[in-house]
């Protein structure tokens, strides 16, 4: 049992807290790598999203190794299992505590600012973390909460030991895990990305839940790919010649693709230029706060965006599926083909809008996969950190839309699969590495970098005319941070 990332882990935790959905819920999360997992969470159970700021006492010699934590309103949990075979001296633990209560105190007022906390008397309290290890987190969390007046208190992790149920359930009323894998050494053996949560995707994660879901429209349908048969195409408000910009839409829509159907969310500005349909291998690209970060900055530009599941819900967990470059591809080509839009609508709303790609991880083999394939229906391909070399070189040769490969200067093995990838490119390319940036782009600016690169890049090439910034090098950046083709 495997979890893509965090945002995957969430989405797959919330299936099992359906019946927690009621007006009197609320979720809290434990900063900061819980904080991704209870945003899915909070959202499925339309509940608010609050914090609650938690400290692990790592053993001196081992800081991996709980001996206990310490939470806000002053609670402090020791774990005498670890302490005495540790033999950790009261200086030692008292010098440790003073060290992280210095720091639970920075993130307490970094992530809460002037907000007060979500007021949980009376209420069910959902504990939220992307794992249980010793449980000496999860047990100072649900100490805390319950301080804090929770009627009920209910622990809900993607990941936990066996014995979990043993060791923490006298403190929670309720406990919900998506597996309790045997043998168990550490969380993060469970994500295939388990990189560090920053500060700054916990303070965008706490905004988007405070400011509330946008509200969703009926789910609609498109037509069975390749047959002319079934429901109709989707049809995108908006886009019709000579009415200018239209009324902006945001909805989901569930489609037919090799043989399953796929939901994703459909976001259409007034005036859309063009449509990126965008491809994630792990199968949460509509979750992905990343994925969305970039949606919503080629939103602002005048482009439509297709944010969908690549694989099913269960699915996702099997890594073979996640790296079946020709499945994940079949797929999102029934996907494109399905999203024209529809030339008899009434009134007419004139040619289809030019269609570009978006990839991310396997995803972005899965989208020069699908380029190959529809030659010049696709306008232009842009991946982010993605493996394009696992499309094959013959495919990669066939690909004829302009693209752009970014990647972060710190991501050194998968910088050189992308420039061996690119050498099979016969199409326009570009290879863009934004220093000082991770695999996933967490250090600050760098995503925002990713999405002003797509934005440019899609612009250009969707017939929206020439580029913000003029080329994908970043301001500032050497000149071998991007190689070009001549």
């Amino acid at each position: 049992m495997h979890f893509a990332d965090r945002t995957d882990a969430g989405h797959r935790l919330a299936a099992r807290l359906a019946h927690l959905r009621d007006p009197g819920t609320v979720v809290v999360a434990l900063p900061r790598g819980g904080v991704p997992v209870a945003a899915e969470v909070a959202a499925a159970l339309a509940a608010p999203l609050d914090i609650c700021v938690i400290r692990k006492l790592g053993v001196p010699e081992q800081p991996e190794l709980g001996m206990g934590a310490i939470g806000e309103d002053g609670v402090r949990v020791l774990n005498e299992l670890v302490l005495r075979p540790a033999r950790v001296t009261a200086g030692e633990l008292a010098a440790v505590e003073a060290r992280e209560r210095a720091e639970l105190e920075r993130r307490a007022r970094r992530y809460r600012g002037d907000r007060p906390p979500v007021d949980l008397h009376g209420r069910t309290v959902v504990v939220v973390d992307d794992g249980v290890a010793t449980g000496s987190t999860a047990r100072a969390a649900c100490l805390i909460v319950r301080a804090r007046g929770a009627r009920r208190v209910v622990l809900a992790v993607p990941v936990a030991p066996e014995d979990w149920t043993e060791r923490l359930g006298d403190v929670a009323d309720e406990l919900v895990c998506v597996g309790t894998p045997s043998p168990f050494f550490a969380i993060g053996e469970f994500y295939a990305d388990f990189s560090q949560t920053g500060d700054a995707e916990v303070l965008r994660r706490l905004a988007e839940a405070e400011a509330g879901p946008v509200p969703e429209a009926a789910t609609g349908t498109g037509p069975e790919p390749g047959t002319g048969t079934g429901p109709g195409p989707v049809t995108i408000p908006g886009t019709a010649t000579g009415t200018g910009p239209g009324p902006a839409a945001d909805r989901e829509l569930t489609l037919p693709a090799a043989g399953v159907r796929l939901t994703g969310r459909l976001t259409v500005p007034g005036g859309a230029r063009g449509i990126v349909v965008f491809a994630h291998g792990s199968g949460s690209g509509r979750h992905s706060p990343r994925n969305r970060r970039v949606a919503e900055e080629l939103n602002r530009a005048g482009l439509a965006t297709f944010l969908f599941d690549l694989l099913t819900e269960d699915e996702a967990p099997d890594r073979r599926k996640v790296f079946d470059v020709a499945l994940l591809g079949a797929r999102l080509t029934d996907v494109a083909r399905a999203l024209p839009v529809d030339p008899a609508a009434a009134p007419p709303v004139g040619p289809p809008l030019p269609l570009a790609l978006f990839g991310a991880s396997t995803g972005a083999a899965a989208a020069l996969w699908t380029a190959a394939r529809l030659g010049d229906g696709v306008a232009a391909v842009v991946s982010r950190g993605g493996r394009p070399d696992l499309a094959g070189p013959g495919t990669l040769a066939a690909v004829t839309a302009p693209t752009l490969l970014v990647v972060g200067g710190r991501d050194l093995e998968v910088i050189d699969l992308n420039r061996r990838a690119r050498e099979h490119l016969r199409c326009e390319s570009e290879l863009a590495v934004v220093p000082h940036a991770g695999h996933l782009f967490e250090e600050p600016g760098t995503l925002d970098r990713v999405a002003e690169l797509a934005r440019d890049w899609f612009v250009e090439h969707s017939g929206g005319g020439p580029r913000a910034s003029g080329n994908p090098q970043a301001p500032g950046d050497p000149p071998e941070a991007v190689t070009q083709n001549p």
